[in-house]
């Protein structure tokens, strides 16, 4: 009698897996709102962050770098490994990585200037506490880098046949209107 070991699904197939089924379980007619990607997104992008979060702590509570550099610094390292991480588990591109790097490089630098340094900064100059000030940007941040990422960055080129932009799990393909 022979045992063949049982293969399981690669980690990149298994986290897609989980967030189409945390997806499926949620409320109220939600899972027909929610994408698997917007999951996957939050939990690689709290992971993310709070790698973000330490560096800054490091860098600037710990080694007294200046605020603009500690934020600098933390969310360089804290982009890349969220690019790669949602380009691979999340959203499973095989594009090239060279310009679509690149589109994510012009995205983040809108986000950087807008939230991470503008709003982080600003809400640090009313008087809020550093965590909390990048926090709140945080959450501002989030929703424009997952919609950037999304449809920007990640985007499917769209066929006429077989696209899954258009499809709805009960009814398969859109028909296309003449």
């Amino acid at each position: 009698m022979s045992v063949q070991p049982e293969t399981s699904p690669r980690p990149v197939e298994r986290f897609h897996r989980l967030c189409e089924a945390a997806v499926a379980r949620l409320p109220l007619g939600l899972d027909s709102i929610v994408a698997p990607t917007f999951l996957g997104f939050i939990v690689l992008n709290s992971c993310t962050f709070a790698v973000d979060l330490v560096l800054l702590t490091l860098l600037h509570g710990g080694l007294g770098v200046a605020l603009p550099v500690a934020v600098t610094v933390a969310y360089a390292c804290a982009f890349t490994l969220s690019y790669f991480l949602n380009r691979i588990l999340n959203f499973r591109s095989h594009a090239a990585v060279g310009p679509q790097f690149a589109v994510y490089v012009v995205v983040v630098a809108v986000n950087y200037l807008a939230f991470i340094l503008g709003a982080c900064s600003a809400l640090v100059a009313l008087g809020v506490e550093y965590h909390l000030a990048r926090i709140a940007a945080g959450a501002c941040e989030a929703v424009y880098m997952y919609s950037a990422m999304r449809w920007v960055v990640f985007r499917r080129p769209a066929t006429l046949s077989g696209s899954t932009a258009c499809r709805t799990p009960q009814t398969g393909p859109v028909p296309e209107t003449p």
